[in-house]
């Protein structure tokens, strides 16, 4: 069917969409699933005195609390991977497969699991051994510290995340000559909103997905659009041009700095919770105190649980800054008719759902969906015609 009548536009494959609602419907089991078997492994660490035995062994190795920290977080994060790792190959591989949305070699597939377990790890350590030498340091307000660190650390990980950690994952090429007109149209752009991008880069999304995808990224001199090679070998001029201009509008209302503080916001709540429930662990489960490396089993319960809790209050966030980023689009191109044709091959491309459930979309989707979005622009051509 077409999206904006009397208009060259793409049409909305309805067997596609009986095909997202069920990806989207196995998606969702799954995902609860993931969550149900992280809960039940913590807390079996938890009630069964796993957890405290495992640090009281590694005691009898080392003196060091950063060692100690290292040691347990590689042992009790390894055995949970392990554990998940066929939950993790059926729904990364077999089901994108099945679906007939994924190009990834079972080898490429590895490949990036082993690359994302260093990458995740030595982050993730880091932030941890961080977080219990403040926990150690400062047991009463370990929480305050450790959000403002966290703060510092979400900021240079944005900057260094589209230079140092993605390239590890995907090849980042400048648009060239072939993309000539493209560069012209995002160069007005960047004029009408007074503001500039260091650069707009595709990067290789086809040897793993068919699905398109693009993301504004980094800050300051790291701040950059990057389009999938499959949006642009898919998508006509006209719709990419919606679609930079809807990340260029990220930019304008500065929506990265504003996500950072508010997810910053809502992380002090969280481990002020966190330290709570260790204070209270120290009686319950016999922990030497709030920074005994043993409560990591509850700390990640208890943020897990705050992360379930909080997320469609983030999501709703989230969806807002994306419909004022749609507008932004709607009103630099003047052209919803581009506008609503992307939208609908997204859809297409990506087996989206285009109209989940509403308790769906409120819970789950960082973005409104995408019928919404459609009749966003339909409404805006309607006034355009009229004025």
């Amino acid at each position: 069917m077409n999206i904006i009548t009397g208009m060259e536009t793409a049409e909305l494959d309805l067997n596609r969409q009986k095909k997202a609602k069920e990806y989207s419907r196995i998606s969702r089991r799954l995902m609860l699933v993931d969550l149900a078997l992280t809960g039940i492994y913590a807390l079996v660490w938890l009630l069964l005195g796993w957890s405290a035995g495992l640090r009281g062994w590694l005691e009898g190795f080392t003196n060091s609390p950063w060692l100690l920290v290292a040691l347990f977080a590689l042992i009790f994060g390894g055995i949970y991977s392990l554990i998940d790792l066929p939950l993790s190959y059926y729904s990364g591989f077999v089901l994108p497969h099945r679906f007939g949305q994924s190009n990834q070699t079972l080898k490429g597939w590895i490949s990036d699991q082993v690359k994302s377990l260093l990458v995740n790890g030595v982050i993730g350590l880091l932030l941890l051994e961080v977080v219990y030498a403040v926990l150690r340091a400062f047991p009463d307000t370990w929480w305050v510290w450790a959000a403002a660190l966290m703060l510092l650390f979400s900021v240079v990980f944005s900057t260094l995340a589209p230079v140092l950690l993605m390239p590890i994952f995907y090849k980042f090429v400048p648009l060239g000559e072939e993309h000539a007109d493209l560069v012209a149209r995002l160069k007005r752009l960047f004029e009408q909103a007074g503001t500039q991008v260091k650069g707009v880069y595709r990067f290789d999304m086809s040897r793993r997905t068919k699905s398109a995808n693009a993301a504004l990224t980094g800050l300051g001199s790291t701040r950059r659009i990057i389009l999938g090679d499959t949006l642009l070998d898919e998508f006509t001029a006209d719709e990419i041009e919606t679609v930079l201009a809807h990340e260029l509008g990220h930019h304008v209302n500065r929506d990265i700095p504003l996500l950072i503080l508010s997810q910053t916001l809502t992380t002090v709540l969280g481990l002020f919770f966190a330290h709570l429930a260790l204070r209270w662990g120290v009686g319950q489960f016999g922990f030497q105190g709030v920074g005994d490396i043993a409560a990591l089993p509850l700390f990640m319960l208890v943020m897990g649980v705050f992360g379930l809790v909080t997320m469609p209050l983030g999501n709703a966030l989230s969806r807002w800054r994306e419909r004022m980023a749609d507008q932004y689009a709607l009103d630099a191109t003047q052209n919803p008719r581009a506008f609503a044709s992307a939208m609908t091959r997204l859809a297409n491309q990506n087996l989206a759902e285009v109209d989940p459930e509403p308790w769906v979309e409120f819970l789950l989707y960082s973005h409104p969906a995408l019928e919404k979005r459609i009749m966003m622009a339909n409404r805006y051509a309607e006034k355009a015609r009229a004025a």
